[in-house]
Formats: C-alpha cells, sequence, structure tokens
C-alpha cells in the first residue's frame, strides 16, 4: 500500500494513493492515522486535486552516514568500523514539491538521495529478526547538506539540520523489500546519482538494531540510510529529484532564502 499525507480544503488526512502512472491517480481517505489499525473510508479525491504534504512527521531523524564504500572514497573517508549516525531535526522535513532553502551561511550545498526508513510503532532494543516488524514502509529522502559548513564544524546540526533540509517523500510505501533497490538522483533532469540499495554496508535490519539500541524510537520517526556515490552541488533554482524503484519520485527545487 502507498500512504500520503495530503492537505484539501485546509484539511490534513492520509490516503491510500490507488492507480499506476501519474495521470489518474486517487486517494482513498484513511479513517484515523496508518500507525494504528486503520480502515479506507472509500471517500476517493483526485491526487492533482491535493497538496501532497511530507508523508510523516518525525519527533527526529536518524541519519546514517558512510553506509556506501563509494561515497565515504569520494569525501576521502574511510568505511567506518561503526555506523556514523547524526540527527536531522524535525523541522527539517519538508514535502515534495517543497522548496528547499538555500542557506545564507552555505556556499556549497549538496543533494544526497536515500531510502527512508519510516517507524511504524514505539520501539526500543529490537532484535534482528523482528526488525521489519517495526517498519510501517519506505520513502525517498534527500539529505541535504551544507557541505562547507560540515566540513568547517566538528558537529553536523547546522550543516544538515536547517530548514527545509529533509525532503521526504511522495509517499510511504508499506509493501516493499528494501535489499535491492535502484536509487537514483537528478539535477534539472540529469543523471547524478545512480546506486542500488543492496551496497549498503549496513542492510535496514542492522541499522534498526543500531539505533534502538540507544534509543526509543516513536511511530513516524524516520531512519535515513545513507547515500550512494555521486553527490554534488546544487545552485538556486535547480530541480533536484530522487527516485526510488518501487517508492516514486520525490522532486524539490532550490530558491534563495528569504
Amino acid at each position: 500500500m502507498r500512504i500520503a499525507r495530503f492537505s484539501i480544503d485546509g484539511n490534513v488526512a492520509f490516503g491510500a494513493v490507488e492507480g499506476e502512472g501519474p495521470d489518474g491517480l486517487v486517494l482513498d481517505i484513511i479513517k484515523g492515522i496508518p500507525f494504528a489499525e486503520f480502515e479506507l473510508s472509500g471517500t476517493k479525491v483526485p491526487l492533482d486535486k491535493v497538496r501532497l504534504l511530507p508523508p510523516t512527521l518525525p519527533s527526529k531523524v536518524v541519519a546514517v552516514g558512510r553506509n556506501y564504500a563509494e561515497h565515504a572514497k569520494e569525501m576521502g573517508n574511510e568505511v567506518p568500523e561503526h555506523p556514523v549516525t547524526f540527527f536531522k531535526p524535525s523541522t527539517s522535513v519538508s514535502g515534495p514539491g517543497d522548496p528547499i532553502p538555500y542557506p545564507s551561511f552555505t556556499e556549497e550545498l549538496s543533494y544526497e538521495a536515500e531510502l527512508a526508513v519510516v517507524i511504524g510503532r514505539m520501539c526500543r532494543e529490537v532484535p534482528r529478526e523482528r526488525a521489519k516488524d517495526v517498519i510501517l514502509g519506505y520513502t525517498c529522502a534527500n539529505d541535504v547538506t551544507a557541505r562547507d559548513a560540515q566540513r568547517r564544524e566538528q558537529q553536523w546540526a547546522r550543516a544538515k539540520g536547517f530548514d527545509g533540509a529533509c525532503p521526504l517523500g511522495p509517499w510511504i510505501e508499506t509493501d516493499l523489500d528494501p535489499a535491492d533497490l535502484t536509487l537514483q538522483c537528478t539535477v534539472n533532469g540529469e543523471q547524478r546519482q545512480l546506486g542500488r540499495t543492496s551496497d549498503m554496508l549496513r542492510s535496514v535490519e542492522d541499522l534498526v538494531v543500531h539505533v534502538t539500541e540507544a534509543m526509543t524510537l516513536l511511530p513516524g520517526d524516520v531512519i535515513l540510510t545513507g547515500t550512494p556515490a555521486g553527490v554534488g552541488p546544487l545552485s538556486v533554482g535547480d530541480e533536484v529529484a530522487v527516485h526510488i524503484e518501487g517508492i516514486g519520485t520525490l522532486t524539490n527545487k532550490v530558491i534563495k532564502r528569504g
């Protein structure tokens, strides 16, 4: 099931996306929220009549760095012995079509296409064999980064946590095996990144175990699983798109921060 969060006539709701292709998609409005038992209402609205929102509003986004060997290499880093984790705040989250504001404190904004894991229920110290039980589904993410700030500051909070630095969407796909998916990033229609999730150094299950050893994850929280090689700069006016096989495409445009 593809679950979208959307706004229509000033109201916010979740809906199941039905249909195929860019035209003719409809949303069957969900009674309740997808993080608990829910029913489909049977009331349907065309997708092109709503505004898609971030598919989840996480209390926290736990991101994993250097989870693809070639990306670690291109950044001049060794493959880490243990997962490198950091936070992106809830205020950094945006949705499909939302602008990415270019921060005033950077001159080197960069894209990072990533598979995002959306947690379905509260969990802590999850054993590997139960990792999939706590996952609601998967969505596309862009771990937008102020690369020069990342280099000069010992902590990555500003470099990766500014407003608009975590686009998510377009929806959550609940019926998906994340083990070997094509992941692609384009800028203004030109391919910049192309990888497969099978190249991740640590699997989705491994990351759920690692993160929940330290902290409780709440329904709607997100784990970003790292980016493949090919990261590069963004400029004001650029349109950046993240496409993941079996999920869809997340598109955002870079604007000058007002």
